[in-house]
């Protein structure tokens, strides 16, 4: 592949046009252009799915479903305020303090009891006071800067009296602050990296189950110093090299908002539109059937927020889309109970596809 040609594909834009490529062209080398498709996408991939069932569906390619797993639900419209958003997301981060045991005892003793003294307090004092922030009296907002880090354990010093709120990077390093740990991003039970045992795995389900046998290095997988190459001069990964934007941006636009993002915690930057995804799929084939698929414990998603979501969507998303959630992390699927429940979401699914 020549350096151009990667560059084409080491980007947003690039990603979905190759994406959607592969799978009109498996299609119709296997001739089944006219078979129901499915396609699923997790994590970043979520809303890469999304996006690619779009621009398949402008194609003709006959998708009925699309599986988000732990990346989203595609959704371009703000149908939540950034307040309610925010305030909601309390919720989910109390079961994380009463995990840690870093949640005040009064506000109880197991998770359930934490989520519904959270959602009270969230909804009842902490979204009105987040959208009226500038008008509070000092006693007011430090009553809320306080309870917040009771609700969520957060050190005060860490929460920001002016916005009344914390970023995902200040919430993963503050809980457990005074211990010198971080909670992981993927799974906030626990404090690890994420294990890499996985990688090998990957390698061999490549080389042997699926046949690719080569020596070269899977870009990805195995160290970029892998083999031989000109000079010892290796390239940068693909994740150094990945364009996020989705419109002609400058490198310093580029790398601006990469370095807030990597400041701010909880996800990749967000350079220009994004791509249509979801709702444009839904308008283009209403029968279209969504799963959106979420980890309890995900730091990256919010289950209560998904919960309020599908209260608020126009009935014509409501009825397309069903959003659930499992105990777990990012990967919810390691646990069994929680992959049990996937599979047969799944299959649920598939059965509503006409």
């Amino acid at each position: 592949m020549s350096t151009k040609t990667r560059e084409d594909h080491y980007g947003t834009v690039g990603d979905v046009a190759s994406v959607a490529e592969f799978v009109r062209a498996w299609l119709l080398l296997h001739d089944a252009q006219d078979r129901p498709v499915l396609l699923a996408g997790e994590s970043w991939g979520a809303g890469r799915a999304a996006s690619v069932g779009y621009r398949l569906l402008r194609q003709g390619v006959p998708i009925k479903g699309l599986i988000l797993i732990s990346g989203g639900d595609g959704l371009n419209t703000p149908y939540l305020t950034k307040e309610t958003a925010t305030a909601l997301r309390i919720v989910d981060l109390a079961p994380v303090a009463l995990f840690h045991g870093k949640l005040d005892p009064t506000l109880g003793g197991d998770a359930e009891t934490a989520r519904r003294a959270a959602e009270a307090w969230a909804r009842d004092v902490y979204l009105p006071a987040l959208t009226k922030a500038g008008d509070l009296s000092e006693t007011e907002r430090t009553k809320v800067v306080t309870d917040l880090s009771r609700f969520t354990g957060v050190p005060i010093e860490l929460i920001d009296r002016t916005s009344l709120t914390f970023t995902p990077r200040q919430y993963l390093r503050g809980v457990l602050q005074p211990e010198g740990r971080v909670l992981n991003i993927f799974d906030m039970r626990l404090t690890e990296s994420s294990p890499t045992e996985f990688t090998g795995a990957i390698d061999r389900y490549l080389r042997r189950d699926l046949g690719y046998v080569t020596d070269l290095p899977y870009v990805g997988l195995s160290e970029a110093d892998i083999g031989y190459a000109p000079g010892d001069r290796y390239p940068a990964s693909v994740g150094a090299r990945w364009n996020y934007a989705t419109i002609d941006a400058s490198p310093e636009q580029i790398d601006a908002a990469i370095r807030e993002a990597i400041q701010r915690g909880g996800g990749p930057p967000r350079i220009g539109p994004p791509l249509p995804g979801t709702e444009e799929a839904i308008a283009l084939a209403p029968g279209l059937k969504v799963l959106v698929a979420a980890g309890l414990y995900d730091s990256l998603s919010s289950c209560t927020v998904n919960d309020e979501l599908h209260r608020r969507l126009p009935p014509s998303l409501r009825s397309a889309i069903i959003y659930r959630c499992y105990t777990g992390g990012h990967m919810f699927y390691r646990d069994a109970t929680s992959r049990l429940q996937f599979s047969r979401d799944i299959k649920d699914l598939i059965r509503t596809i006409p």
